[in-house]
């Protein structure tokens, strides 16, 4: 929940900030841009803090390495949030951000229903998880230069 509570809260600052005068965020996809990178930046922080290994216990059994999974989506995560606000990438990133949110759904359905913890709190239930994986793509989508400058 916390990326998501990121996602809107700093969308909303952002936003703000351009009502008070500030001309680059008077956009509402520049602000929404650099709402998904600080989202993702905070979702790739987990996959080397101490959430660590909640990450690796929610990769299907299915799936071998599952500690290199884990870097390697943090890293494709950090990239994305790069990439996203940089024009020249923009667009490439989005549709590999959506890519990667889709690959790693698999385990968001493996930790639902194995009800996993994150941090000791439950995972949300598969619904909820569903819909904020519409929102995040949602949002990825919006924020890419098929939306906007």
């Amino acid at each position: 929940m916390a990326p998501f509570i990121a996602l809107v809260v700093s969308f909303l600052l952002f936003r703000i900030i351009g009502l008070f005068g500030w001309s680059y965020f008077d956009d509402w996809h520049a602000s929404l841009k650099i709402a998904v990178a600080i989202m993702l930046l905070l979702t790739a922080s987990a996959h080397w803090g101490k959430r660590r290994p909640d990450l690796i216990r929610m990769v299907p059994p299915a799936f071998p390495r599952k500690e290199w999974i884990v870097s390697v989506t943090g890293w494709l995560e950090i990239a994305g949030a790069i990439g996203i606000l940089l024009p020249k990438f923009s667009l490439a990133a989005s549709i590999c951000l959506v890519v990667l949110l889709i690959a790693m759904f698999p385990a968001n359905v493996y930790a639902a229903r194995e009800q996993l913890t994150i941090g000791g709190k439950p995972v949300p239930k598969l619904f909820v998880r569903v819909l904020l994986q519409i929102v995040f793509i949602t949002a990825i989508l919006l924020a890419s230069p098929l939306f906007g400058q």
